[in-house]
């Protein structure tokens, strides 16, 4: 069988444990057999990234903007516990901080919908995809552990005027964190937001806390606010879609009540939050699309999920474990698909959507990971079936 050629290489950055494991899979099972595969890798896993001083990942971000196109696995960060357990010199950023930085843009989140697994929220018939802000807030933010004494917050503007507040007298020992984001970052959040809606028929919702955050959410709120008056309201009208504002807290409630069939924008954090939460309800971590989209068109895909540590653990005592790699394989074919779409070849596109449809197929016949299994209420007679097994048997549907 010949292979499908590509002609321009996508960025691929390679994670942390079981996911590692998961990706090395999919490439020699799903990809690297039909695809003459051509990608610039670069090696995130934690202790690359502890050689290199995290030059790997600004390196992996600064190529996915020269090529377009990037594909990334899970990635392990660091906390105090990993600090020790890898030996590091320090506890790494984010990876997906760092990258989203220097990207910006958008995360859309979408849970990958299987028959049989039914969402634990029983009004929800329609996917909700989550729209993250990808830059700044915490994820950008200084912090300091302080002794007793008086904290403010200065800001000096470029003629070196400088303006002060009082953020908090301490009597005692605590902690600070300063965070930002970007008229210019908010505004091509706002826009993707838009456009997204616009492309996929869906109303919009746009949530904050404004009525406690008078300056920093409420900028968010006026931003989005401005631009669609000025530019989409119009267009919103005449496809029959709505935009509307309300509280992150209100949200939540009415997301609970709805049927989906929405996008949800959110901040940062609760974006974070709420993609999570999103995808557990619909039925796994492990059954969401991620996919970062910068002002530029650049395009991020991923895994919303972590690197699967239990199960690696147990992989590296050498049991079998039935992981679920389906939103890898979904970040797999939206790269792909992505490339093909930007050097117009349509057999990559289509060789995409047959994994993916394979995919699916053979989770809808019975054979799935072991999480699936667990909730699947279908008609099919149900096997928790092993990740190399699971993907030749997707890979005989090819």
């Amino acid at each position: 069988m010949q292979k499908i050629q590509m002609k321009t290489p996508l960025v691929e950055m390679d994670g942390d444990e079981m996911t590692r494991i998961l990706w090395a899979m999919i490439k020699e099972y799903l990809i690297e057999p039909f695809v003459e595969l051509k990608s610039e890798y670069y090696d995130l896993g934690l202790p690359n990234r502890e050689k290199t001083s995290d030059q790997v990942t600004v390196d992996s971000a600064n190529a996915t903007k020269k090529y377009g196109v990037a594909v990334k696995c899970a990635t392990i960060t660091p906390n105090a516990q990993r600090v020790e357990e890898y030996n590091l010199s320090k506890m790494w950023k984010s990876p997906n901080a760092t990258i989203r930085a220097i990207l910006d843009g958008t995360v859309f989140r979408a849970p990958i919908i299987v028959d049989g697994i039914n969402p634990y929220i029983p009004t929800w018939k329609k996917p909700i995809t989550i729209a993250r802000h990808a830059y700044g807030d915490i994820y950008k933010a200084v912090e300091m552990q302080v002794p007793a004494g008086k904290a403010e917050l200065v800001f000096t503007d470029k003629d070196g005027n400088e303006r002060r507040e009082t953020i908090h007298e301490f009597k005692a020992p605590g902690i600070l964190q300063g965070m930002h984001n970007t008229d210019e970052s908010i505004e091509s959040f706002a826009r993707s937001c838009f456009n997204f809606a616009l492309d996929s028929k869906q109303d919009l919702w746009f949530s904050a806390k404004d009525t406690i955050s008078k300056q920093y959410d409420h900028r968010f709120k006026d931003i989005f606010a401005e631009i669609y008056e000025n530019e989409y309201k119009a267009k919103f009208e005449e496809a029959g879609i709505t935009y509307f504002y309300t509280l992150i807290d209100d949200a939540v409630a009415r997301v609970i009540r709805s049927e989906g069939g929405f996008v949800w924008a959110c901040k940062n954090y609760d974006g974070d939050v709420m993609s999570d939460m999103l995808a557990t309800a619909f039925g796994s971590l492990a059954m969401m699309t991620s996919v970062l989209v910068a002002p530029d068109g650049t395009c991020e895909f991923e895994a919303a999920h972590g690197t699967v540590t239990r199960h690696y653990y147990r992989h590296l005592k050498g049991e079998v474990t039935t992981t679920n790699p389906i939103a890898t394989i979904f970040a797999w074919t939206g790269a792909l698909n992505k490339r093909g779409q930007l050097d117009n070849i349509p057999e990559l596109c289509d060789f995409a959507a047959r994994l993916e449809k394979a995919t699916l197929d053979t989770v809808n016949e019975g054979t799935m990971p072991g999480d699936l299994a667990l909730l699947y209420k279908g008609s099919a007679e149900v096997k928790a079936t092993p990740c190399a097994e699971f993907m030749k048997l997707i890979a005989a549907k090819l």
